[in-house]
Order: structure tokens, then C-alpha cells, then sequence
């Protein structure tokens, strides 16, 4: 591990820093650079996004895709941990930290709809980012882009009834548009790129193909930096108005992620699962698609909202847990193959 990962999180708490301070001292820009979006995806976020997911993309090759199909035990995990238990969990956590625990504190007015921004993350599993956890636990780019695609699929069916069951409303109107259009954004155009020159490089042999990915790394890495230091940016003035209740919504969020992370990862070892393939089945639930959840939460609720800011506050403190999680998960890798060797 060089010298710029080892110290990874020292970064990400100085993007942190300096995403908050931008966006508190130079709200303007902030606000200016948060509104350059399409159906409330950010284009600069998704750039970035883009340099972060395309190393991962260009790794997947076609030829070996039928392997995917040996591995429904990690996809069922998924699928299984996504739908029958995330959302339920985070309705619980929001309904025991801020409808009880934190009720004393939080404005009276706006306890439901906290608890509703909560459900909405709850209910939208990670789309882009699981490129970029994935590849940071070396899983398997073949088996990230088949449960991606396949969790897409049933977030299109599954999304509106559950969350309109957990709230109790007979109709979510679903921003279609920004559901079709993150994924045309997160994985097609980045998806066709990459192929297209993952073809051009495997034309001039493996090991040119081999060179141009270990230099894409720091790119990787950089934009991953970039982008935290963005989405703080965008909500610093928040941070330093609500801290307190940021911290409170904060809480939920964790434990959910936590919860879900540890859930999957344990289900996948109990399954016997290849480690590969049981680090990107854990990170697609223990993250968020917060493009969509912060997009219906405007459409329900209002920009002001309670529930709107709810949903920002999953998007500050994912990728510093994400990437703990990410280190959990890489560090136990030993033990993890071992486990599944005396299992056998």
C-alpha cells in the first residue's frame, strides 16, 4: 500500500474540512456549481463520478460474463438484503432515533418528515458508487455490473410501492426522469467508454492494457477526493446552521450502513461465497443512491424539508463510512477465505 493510501482517511478528512469551508465561505460559487444539474443529477459530481468508474468498467470483460451465472448466492444476497431488509431497518432506526430517542430536540414540525428522508434513502440502493467500493475491495468487476444492472431493474418496480408503504401515502410520484437518466449517466455512457477503450488498449497487447490501468489509479483516488470535497461544499452552509441536527440524523444513517454492511458480509460467508464476489454484494447495500432519494424527497416534501435534508446528510457521511468499510472488508480478507476453507 503506497503512501497515499495508507493515509486515506487523513484526506478524506481534509476534503471534509475543505468542502465545508468552500461552501460556508464562498456560498455563491457553491450554490452555482450545486445547480449545474439535469433532473437533479449534479454533471459535475457525475464527471467525476465518471473518472472514478471507468478503471472499474474497463476491467469487465463480455467473453467471461456467463461465469456471473455461477454465483446466484451472492446476487440472491444482494437482492435479498436490498429489498426484504434495508428498508424496513432504516424506517425502524428512523422511527426509534428521531420519532423517540432524539424527538426531545428536533423541531417539533418536522419529526415525520425526518423520518420520511430517512425511508427514502432506505429505499434506494447504490447505483454509481458501487464501481468505485468495489474496486477499492478488488471485487469482481464482471459480478458488480450483473447485480448493478439487475438492482436497477427491480428498483424501477420496487421503489414507489415501498416507500409508499413505509409512509403510508397511496402514491409516490417517482422522478422517472432522474431515475432514467442516473442510470444512463452512472452506467451506460461510462460503460460504452470504457469498452470501447479497454478494445483499443487489448489491441496493443495485456501489458499495455495492464500499464494504462495502474496509472488510471491516482485518478481514481483524486476524483474520489474531488467529489467529497463537492458534496460538502454544496451543503456547508447547512452543516454550520443545523450541526446538532445534522449529528442526530447522522446517527440512523450509520448504524444502517453498519448494520446492512454486516449483515450482507456474514450472510455471504454462511453462503460460502468468493470473497470477490461477497465485497461488492455488501457494499451495494450498505450505500445509497442519493440522487433519487434526495429527488423524490424535493418532489414530496419541499427543498427546505426536513425529509430533503435528511437525505443530504446520507450523502455526507457515506463515503467516509464507505471507505472504513472498504478497509474492514480488505483487512479480513484472510480470514474471511479461511473461514470458508474449514466450512468446506
Amino acid at each position: 500500500m503506497g503512501f497515499f493510501e495508507r493515509y486515506l482517511s487523513v484526506w478524506v478528512a481534509l476534503c471534509i474540512v475543505a468542502g465545508v469551508a468552500l461552501g460556508k465561505s464562498f456560498p455563491g460559487v457553491a450554490q452555482a456549481v450545486g445547480s449545474m444539474e439535469v433532473a437533479h443529477v449534479n454533471l459535475p459530481v457525475g464527471i467525476l463520478i465518471w473518472v472514478m468508474i471507468i478503471p472499474m468498467l474497463m476491467k469487465i470483460n463480455f467473453s467471461t460474463i456467463r461465469e456471473v451465472g455461477g454465483q446466484k448466492a451472492g446476487i440472491g444476497i444482494t437482492l435479498f438484503v436490498n429489498w426484504a431488509v434495508k428498508p424496513f431497518t432504516m424506517a425502524a432506526l428512523g422511527w426509534l432515533f428521531i420519532g423517540y430517542v432524539f424527538r426531545p430536540w428536533l423541531p417539533a414540525d418536522q419529526i415525520d418528515s425526518y423520518i420520511a428522508g430517512l425511508i427514502l434513502l432506505g429505499a434506494a440502493p447504490c447505483t454509481a458508487m458501487v464501481f468505485v467500493w468495489s474496486n477499492l475491495c478488488r471485487g469482481n468487476a464482471n459480478f458488480t455490473i450483473s447485480q448493478v444492472a439487475l438492482n436497477d431493474l427491480v428498483m424501477v418496480f420496487a421503489f414507489a410501492p415501498i416507500v409508499a408503504l413505509l409512509l403510508g401515502v397511496s402514491s409516490i410520484p417517482v422522478p422517472w426522469d432522474t431515475l432514467f437518466l442516473s442510470v444512463v449517466i452512472y452506467i451506460v455512457i461510462p460503460l460504452l467508454i470504457a469498452q470501447t477503450v479497454r478494445k483499443m488498449l487489448l489491441r496493443k497487447g495485456q501489458e499495455s492494457f495492464e500499464r494504462v490501468l495502474a496509472r488510471l489509479g491516482p485518478f481514481t483516488m483524486a476524483a474520489l477526493l474531488a467529489t467529497l470535497v463537492l458534496l460538502f461544499a454544496f451543503q456547508g452552509e447547512a452543516i454550520v446552521r443545523q450541526p446538532l441536527i445534522i449529528l442526530m440524523l447522522a446517527v440512523p444513517i450509520l448504524l444502517q450502513g453498519l448494520l446492512i454492511a454486516g449483515l450482507g458480509y456474514w450472510l455471504n460467508l454462511k453462503c460460502r461465497v468468493r470473497h470477490d464476489v461477497a465485497g461488492p454484494s455488501t457494499m451495494i447495500g450498505a450505500s445509497n443512491f442519493f440522487e433519487l432519494a434526495v429527488a423524490v424527497a424535493i418532489v414530496l416534501y419541499g427543498f427546505d424539508s426536513g425529509a430533503a435534508l435528511a437525505t443530504v446528510v446520507g450523502v455526507l457521511i457515506e463515503v467516509p463510512v464507505m471507505l472504513w468499510l472498504v478497509k474492514m472488508v480488505n483487512q479480513s480478507r484472510g480470514w474471511y477465505q479461511q473461514q470458508i476453507k474449514v466450512s468446506s
